[in-house]
């Protein structure tokens, strides 16, 4: 049952059928009694974070409040309920909205859907990585299309319809898994040219790929 539900989840974030987008970062102050597409925003986030387990109304009612709750002691932020501009700042930080969760599916499948499971989830992490790296932009947008960031950007594999394998890699990357050791790139020794990529701190070799910080 569980394999079940969990393949569902899957299908429904590749359809794009459980939330609407709220604007990136929108501060919109939520709490309970609230309602909206910031709410589907919210609930979808942590939903992915499996700190929300109800279905998504888009109202702010006491289990999304309990969710909240418990993401912001995760995260050392005061545990009032109440989503306000720190909690956004954090919710951006460790979680994707559903657009958001389709750009990760998409680069992880142009870039490694040749690679084992393992591999898949590695970029993700990477990409998680330099969100939350000051090196780098703080959304998945600017990560992703930073001009030379990715391969499958410049070349247009990236537009290539992700399966439901980078869909699951892009949830467990989001919920945490980093195979990587906190990587923050990751090239192919057998076509990488620059003679920089080689001088960063390797972490692991995973499938094709080095991953390095």
């Amino acid at each position: 049952m569980k394999r079940l539900r969990m393949l569902i989840f899957l299908c429904l974030l590749a359809a794009g059928a459980m939330a609407a987008d709220a604007p990136a970062h929108a501060d919109v102050l939520l709490k309970h009694g609230s309602s909206g597409d910031y709410v589907w925003d919210l609930q979808y986030r942590l939903k992915t974070l499996s700190l929300f387990d109800q279905e998504m109304t888009g109202y702010f009612g006491p289990h999304t409040r309990q969710a909240v709750v418990n993401f912001q002691r995760k995260y050392g932020l005061p545990a009032d309920g109440v989503v306000g501009p720190a909690t956004w700042r954090a919710l951006r930080k460790y979680s994707l909205n559903k657009s958001e969760m389709d750009i990760m599916a998409r680069v992880i499948y142009s870039e490694a859907r040749g690679e084992p499971y393992k591999g898949q989830v590695a970029v993700g992490a990477v990409v998680m990585n330099r969100i939350r790296s000051s090196q780098f932009p703080d959304t998945i947008r600017g990560v992703v299309f930073q001009p030379g960031a990715f391969t499958a950007v410049a070349d247009g594999q990236y537009w290539l319809t992700p399966n439901t394998t980078a869909y699951k890699a892009a949830l467990d990357a989001v919920r945490g898994w980093d195979p990587t050791y906190g990587a923050l790139y990751y090239f192919n020794p057998k076509t990488a040219t620059s003679k920089w990529i080689w001088s960063r701190q390797q972490t692991v070799t995973i499938g094709n790929h080095i991953f390095a910080r």
